[in-house]
């Protein structure tokens, strides 16, 4: 297979993200006007932050079988023209309960996405690449916050909290239809019914690529809706979504996933009202601020990524070289709570960005659903995997609410602080030794 056509679906991917992690936070950067505008205290802007996060959730185990049974050329298309109309509609929001309504529908129509992400990985990738695919793709969520941030920032300035809602969403279903006219699925994957690359004459690889020897990795990936080389027929039914909730080791990187997701939702919800109106920066001083720890999250993702491969490639244990930077990363989170005890803004940024640049690090997690998910199951233990982790998209901007509607900002980091410390654990103790899980009867 061409490393050109791989490299283009991975471009692709990036652009999805970016503009995924566009509509999600779009509302943080337009809080204060919408605070304002709707006179809203922070619980109620905590309950808008977290509206997304509760359709998001629940609808991640049904997006992860729908993953395992539609194309994703069409899958991702209708999701993300759906979330981008939505996003469109906040831009028309009347009060407090339109927005909550539109932020839920948000939520919904974003279910199916990174489940879609790391099929499409899984079925273009080796093993030996994947957690730097990952990296790669999983960056938009920082690059393109990072050169967001302050163009976000520019058009609530100067067009208003409506019109950046609006533009955002157009540019969402543009995409929606690019994506739905370029991609392709490699040949024998979901799309089988039509191998032609986007423009690369066919030139695919069987689901699941190939090892550095031409040999197929063990990882290989059935179609949607498929089966694999076993006859065993792609997730579905309740027998299986028992399955991915009954081992230890899967339940090691979902608690994993909440914890680093955790201080995530953080920076996408209120670190922009937590520099402006509690450390008291200008608005547009904060889209440039907010923008350094998101590049140090960019920084820490791709390094995590290239070096758990270059770490594979170099015969290190896997236990180690998929471990050490989510843990390495977790343990760097932890200095969020160090923003604390410091008043220079410059001092306050360094904290962030050393906790996000963690986070990032950290960020390479969906590589052990690869690993470990009994490999019939990938789509659904991806769900699984995204919808414990997603908990924290209900959880965490509810609680900061909570936390902070005395005034004070601290606990609100000791609590994420805190947090990262439960994520190390779980990886060392519930995930311990990396490999497949054991299905009976396989």
């Amino acid at each position: 297979m061409s490393p050109f056509v791989r490299y283009r679906v991975l471009v692709f991917l990036f652009i999805n993200v970016v503009i995924n992690y566009m509509d999600r936070t779009n509302i943080s950067i337009a809080a204060s006007s919408i605070s304002s505008a709707f006179h809203l205290n922070s619980v109620q802007l905590g309950l808008v932050f977290s509206a997304f996060g509760w359709t998001y959730v629940a609808l991640q185990i049904p997006g992860g079988l729908l993953t395992d049974r539609v194309a994703p050329r069409v899958l991702y298309a209708l999701s993300l023209t759906g979330w981008s109309l939505v996003t469109l509609f906040q831009g028309f929001a009347g009060g407090f309960v339109a927005l909550l309504g539109f932020r839920l529908a948000t939520g919904a129509l974003e279910a199916p996405a990174y489940p879609i992400n790391n099929r499409v990985v899984t079925a273009w990738f080796p093993e030996q690449e994947r957690a730097s695919a990952i990296a790669v793709y999983t960056s938009g969520q920082y690059i393109g916050l990072a050169l967001l941030t302050p163009l976000m920032a520019a058009v609530l300035h100067y067009l208003g909290w409506r019109w950046l809602f609006i533009i955002t969403g157009v540019t969402g279903m543009v995409w929606g239809m690019v994506w739905y006219l370029v991609y392709r699925e490699p040949a024998g994957g979901a799309d089988a019914g039509d191998v032609r690359a986007a423009g690369a004459g066919g030139d695919f690889a069987a689901a699941g690529g190939a090892d550095e020897s031409g040999a197929e990795e063990s990882g290989g990936l059935p179609a949607a809706g498929g089966a694999d080389e076993s006859g065993v027929r792609s997730g579905g039914g309740w027998s299986d979504l028992r399955e991915v909730f009954s081992h230890r080791k899967l339940w090691g990187i979902y608690i994993g996933q909440f914890a680093v997701t955790s201080s995530l939702w953080f920076f996408l919800t209120w670190f922009p009202i937590y520099l402006e109106k509690y450390r008291g920066l200008t608005f547009i001083k904060t889209g440039f601020l907010a923008s350094v720890p998101f590049l140090a999250a960019f920084a820490g993702i791709l390094l995590s990524g290239f070096l758990s491969d270059f770490l594979t490639r170099k015969k290190i244990p896997v236990n180690i070289a998929r471990k050490l930077p989510v843990i390495s990363g977790l343990i760097l989170s932890i200095f969020i709570v160090g923003a604390n005890y410091v008043q220079s803004p410059w001092l306050i940024i360094l904290f962030m960005a050393i906790a996000f640049f963690g986070n990032g690090l950290a960020s390479i997690t969906w590589v052990f659903v690869s690993l470990l998910a009994p490999k019939h199951l990938i789509g659904l233990t991806s769900g699984a995997f995204n919808f414990v982790g997603s908990l924290s998209a209900v959880s965490i901007p509810f609680i900061i609410g909570c936390l902070v509607k005395g005034g004070d900002f601290s606990p609100a980091l000791l609590f994420i602080s805190g947090l990262a410390l439960v994520g190390i654990g779980s990886y060392v103790f519930l995930v311990g030794k990396i490999e497949r899980v054991k299905i009976k009867g396989t």
